[in-house]
């Protein structure tokens, strides 16, 4: 028998101001054609002034841990995925933990940019494999429009703001890859092309910085990167992918999405997709797109699932799981 982190219970949230692609034309020389072609987005929502991220994440927090049907004092740890923190510190995970009225437990914040939830998802699954926990709450949760140049034409329409979340617990499984639960995990970075995607701010600047990204370049590293972490946690796991139903990748552009399906021999029948909706909202975007895709009933008990993500760092990785 072995110990697996199972996913119980998902919900996500999203700020009620929806931003379609129209709305950029009066400020910069681009179209809803120009931004749909290139991404695939077509609208993004972003947060109302003074809504959080630790707000959003709370949100989405609740909404899992009903679904789960479980209270917060349920609850063994926090696990929240972000780089658009409220503040410096204290964590967001402990604002989260305050606003759920969590008192026991602990709570951290991990920061891997877009491939965030890949290793707060990673980060949990070790926690209940080790007994330090029963049940984690995953979250992925930003507020990019807060970092954006709105005068760069080449970032500021890719960005939205989200948060999701899952409930993991530990259960006793077979042992078998028919299990349910994180099968597999994979993680990876390479500093050396931290230019590629990076905020020009930070503490040591005293200034937040606004987000800079050369797209080509992290095109190019995406699919492949992405594709060859993603095999390499099915074989981790002993499977294929063949056994695959669902792709679940970080939704930051379609391009990026189509061109890793394809390395990887998938249709896009088996990819659940919603950048369209969320644009790219970092380490939001996988839990978003599970909780969207289980309510649209794409996913189901029983199937076999990869998420892969990649972002600033670099940093990126794969989990794979049973619903």
């Amino acid at each position: 028998m072995t110990r697996r982190a199972v996913v119980v219970g998902t919900g996500h949230y999203l700020p009620k101001r929806v931003v379609e692609n129209a709305e950029f034309e009066a400020s910069l020389e681009t179209s809803d054609e120009w931004i749909r072609s290139r991404s695939g987005i077509e609208r993004r929502h972003f947060a109302a002034e003074g809504e959080t991220t630790s707000d959003m994440a709370t949100a989405a927090a609740q909404a899992a841990l009903d679904d789960a049907g479980l209270e917060a004092k349920d609850i063994d740890a926090i696990v929240l995925a972000t780089s658009t923190a409220d503040m410096t510190f204290p964590s967001a995970a402990t604002m989260v933990q305050a606003k759920l009225g969590m008192t026991n437990g602990f709570a951290f914040d991990v920061q891997a940019v877009c491939a965030g939830f890949v290793y707060a998802l990673t980060n949990a699954n070790a926690l209940l494999l080790s007994g330090q926990a029963e049940r984690v709450l995953v979250i992925g949760a930003e507020t990019f429009s807060r970092i954006m140049d709105w005068t760069d034409r080449s970032t500021c329409v890719l960005f939205g703001d989200g948060a999701g979340a899952l409930v993991l617990e530990a259960q006793t499984q077979s042992g078998s890859k028919e299990d349910r639960g994180i099968l597999a995990t994979d993680l990876n970075s390479d500093g050396r092309y931290r230019d590629l995607l990076y905020v020009d701010g930070g503490v040591a600047t005293q200034n937040t910085g606004h987000l800079r990204m050369q797209g080509n370049q992290v095109f190019r590293h995406a699919v492949e990167k992405l594709a060859k972490t993603a095999n390499t946690a099915l074989e981790r796991a002993e499977l294929s992918t063949d056994d695959v139903d669902w792709i679940v990748p970080h939704q930051a552009n379609i391009r990026i999405i189509q061109g890793t399906a394809k390395k990887m021999g998938l249709s896009m029948d088996n990819v659940v997709v919603t950048v369209q909706d969320h644009g790219n909202t970092s380490a939001a975007s996988i839990p978003l797109a599970l909780s969207v895709g289980k309510s649209r009933g794409q996913i189901k008990p029983g199937d076999l699932i990869v998420t892969e993500a990649i972002g600033g760092g670099l940093a990126w990785g794969a989990v794979v799981l049973r619903w």
